[in-house]
């Protein structure tokens, strides 16, 4: 991620020879916290919406609620109240399990006159706002129902703004120069709002009401209602990102909407395999994190692609999408195929300093709003990503196990040599063996690792490591890179280059062994610095380098029991530094914190080791996690402190929640635990010495794919074993259970 912490270390970067600077322009307000805020979110496609729990969205200085299209905020400010400004009250707040639909139930407060009197007394008029999202409209229908005896006349006033902000300015980011507001174009019916960016585009947002209010300006439309004895009446709202079509009806629009949004999610979530266990907290927790990957997911010109996460980093991410990707090949392979295919379309064909793009690199970020297009931030297409370029080889080759779509493979593979040539001659930039980061200008993000805070790579005493730097984990995606490829020559028929690739990732494995396996801290050091000095650091990094293969088997054991210490492992999972090391700081973003997603990864390597049991603890902690977290969500990280006893985790303030690699580390999870994995050719489904965590006695696993067949299955635990049974299966499938 692009992101740092404005208030903290992490809002800093470094030059080359690890000196600290001046912050950087790319990072996160801290001034409030996310968490404490707990807004409800909602996506389609490319817009997506942040709201407060009474459903509006209140501007002011580190507000990130609004709803954006393309990485500009179209609606800064939409805001309800009564009779002259009287907020409602909140009763409830709820997202669908779905994530279709926010729905916010609220009642009257008591309300005065001008004198004093009270005209209206509380709870007697129930507003229900419906709210959701479908090709970058927001559609609302505002009820109220009176269940007094008595008839009562009342006013609403519906509160908007649009500042067109983009993205990076709702972040923090300062623009000394903005584009021209333009003034308001009235209907009797609705209203446009319009910038005229630098960039010379014109943007717009359209508010149209049905039925017509009374009262329409720049800033409020009112409604004013004689709202008899047991009445209902609504308002139907559409906020259009760009010009509407003002001569459709609002009402058949609304619900051809409704009625779309639903069939779509239905219809993209239906793809996957259905999981469902003995333990109903857990499947509650499951379905949020497979509704919130549905939501995420857009689907682009060459399939679906989920975007990282609202509010922050709703867009194309390569390395975030690749490791989903992985995450959840098992229940729907077509994600997979989705990304592979919008990341082979988009990689680098030159040398662009900028973007820091050359030949066969992937593609680390894409941004659509007003400072990327004018260079005022470097993302537009930006390449400045370590290891998404490995990482789309590993998911290239585990796609075509999991699928056996040699068609598609074949169709990719010019892609997938493009992307091993550059591994080769620019990823290894000394020609010592290791591929190594450093940015091409100074606009480029300093550490272009997963962990990429200017200070997440340092050395035992504290020190920064100067660059070039050759990251433990990347040189774990290598291996699995060289491996992937070679796996995916010989399904294609080209034994002898197939070779040649293995032996390139026998030839790492040794080196590696030798230069990044430390004896004394018992597990692998987190970088080699530009002058080949280790960073003898203990990180959760050291996980990774089992998760792709690369850690020779005597290694395995002291690296698993070093990231299960206590100083690593917090009791809700295994921190990103341990609490030994220089730069420990529970509440950092890199250094002490915990990511599902990076214990997700740790806990496949534990598996591939073959140490389950471990992999279920890591499996039991997050879940445990989430039942702290508002609608059992796993946010992109949390602090680092250890677990107390009848205490939740302690949450990160600006962490993005929903975040599409937290919402997938579930399902992982669970893949880690079973030892499940797949032979498509000989259409074999496969579970090799499965655990089940402690809080599941059961997990059934409905319509899992494997060739052209599926079968249904369920796991049951009988005493220290876990029993496989096949409920119902089609084609030729076959579940094996590897004991």
């Amino acid at each position: 991620m692009d992101m740092a912490v404005a208030g903290s270390d992490s809002a800093r970067a470094t030059e080359p020879n690890g000196i600290a600077k001046a912050p950087t322009q790319f990072f996160v307000p801290a001034t409030a916290s996310l968490h404490e805020r707990r807004p409800r979110t909602l996506k389609h496609g490319d817009t997506f919406a942040v709201f407060d729990h009474s459903g509006d969205a209140i501007s002011g200085h580190g507000s990130p609620e609004g709803l954006y299209h393309r990485d500009t905020r179209h609606l800064s400010h939409f805001y309800l109240t009564l009779m002259g400004g009287v907020r409602p009250i909140l009763l409830s707040s709820a997202l669908r399990d779905d994530n279709a639909t926010l729905t916010c139930d609220l009642t009257n407060p008591d309300i005065h006159d001008e004198g004093g009197e009270c005209v209206m007394r509380n709870d007697l008029v129930h507003i229900r706002r419906t709210r959701f999202l479908w090709n970058g409209v927001a559609y609302e229908r505002l009820s109220l129902f009176n269940y007094d005896d008595q008839p009562h006349r009342l006013s609403v006033e519906i509160g908007y703004a649009a500042d067109f902000a983009d993205l990076f300015e709702v972040r923090g980011t300062v623009r000394p120069k903005r584009g021209e507001r333009c003034s308001p174009v009235f209907g009797d019916d609705h209203v446009v709002l319009s910038y005229i960016g630098r960039d010379n585009l014109t943007r717009h947002t359209t508010l149209r009401f049905s039925p017509q209010p009374q009262v329409i300006s720049h800033d409020q439309a009112v409604f004013s209602f004689e709202l008899g004895a047991g009445e209902r009446q609504s308002i139907l709202i559409e906020v259009h990102c760009g010009e509407a079509d003002l001569n459709q009806d609002l009402r058949t629009s609304f619900i051809h909407s409704f009625r779309a949004a639903r069939r779509a999610l239905r219809a993209s979530s239906s793809r996957a395999a259905a999981v469902a266990s003995s333990n109903e907290i857990f499947n509650q927790a499951l379905r949020r994190c497979v509704a919130d990957i549905y939501m995420l997911v857009t689907d682009t010109e060459h399939g679906p692609y989920p975007y990282a996460g609202i509010p922050w980093f709703s867009t194309i991410f390569g390395r975030d999408a690749l490791i989903t990707a992985l995450e959840t090949l098992w229940i729907d392979p077509e994600i997979a195929r989705g990304v592979l295919s919008y990341l082979a379309a988009k990689q680098a064909k030159e040398f662009d300093a900028a973007a820091d793009a050359e030949p066969g690199k992937i593609l680390h970020e894409v941004r659509r709003g007003e400072m990327a297009e004018l260079g005022e931030v470097p993302f537009r297409h930006y390449y400045g990503s370590i290891d998404s370029t490995p990482l789309f080889v590993i998911l290239a080759g585990a796609y075509l196990q999991r699928t056996d779509d040699v068609e598609f493979a074949r169709a990719i593979w010019p892609n997938v040599e493009a992307a091993l040539r550059w591994i080769q001659d620019h990823g290894d930039r000394d020609g010592d063996g290791y591929v190594e980061y450093g940015r091409h200008t100074q606009e480029g993000l300093a550490n272009q690792g997963w962990k990429d805070s200017y200070d997440s790579v340092f050395h035992a005493d504290g020190r920064l490591a100067a660059g070039p730097i050759a990251l433990a984990e990347v040189q774990a995606y290598v291996y699995g890179a060289w491996e992937a490829g070679a796996a995916m020559l010989d399904r294609l028929g080209n034994a002898k280059e197939a070779q040649s690739l293995k032996m390139r990732a026998e030839a790492l494995r040794e080196r590696f062994d030798r230069d990044f396996y430390d004896e004394d801290l018992r597990t692998y050091v987190i970088a080699l610095d530009g002058e080949k000095r280790p960073c003898r650091v203990r990180s959760s990094n050291a996980g990774h380098v089992l998760f792709t293969g690369l850690a020779k088997p005597e290694r395995a054991a002291a690296v698993v029991e070093t990231l299960m210490s206590p100083s690593s492992f917090s009791g809700w999972g295994i921190r990103t530094i341990a609490t030994t090391e220089a730069r420990y700081n529970p509440m950092s973003y890199h250094n002490g914190s915990i990511w599902p997603h990076d214990n997700a990864l740790i806990a496949a390597g534990f598996s591939r080791y073959g140490f389950r049991l471990e992999a279920s603890m890591i499996f039991e902690a997050l879940m445990g996690a989430s039942t702290y977290v508002d609608l059992r969500r796993l946010p992109e990280l949390f602090c680092g402190f250890p677990r107390r006893p009848v205490q939740g985790p302690t949450f990160y303030p600006v962490a993005c929640i929903p975040q599409a690699w937290s919402a997938a580390a579930p399902l992982f999870l669970i893949q880690a635990s079973l030892g499940l994995s797949f032979d498509a050719k000989a259409e074999h489904i496969i579970f090799s010495e499965p655990v089940l965590p402690n809080f599941l006695d059961e997990l059934h696993i409905r319509h899992v794919r494997a060739g052209d067949g599926h079968a249904d299955i369920m796991l049951r635990r009988s005493g220290e074993k876990v029993l496989v049974d096949v409920l119902d299966r089609t084609g030729d499938v076959r579940v094996l259970s590897m004991v």
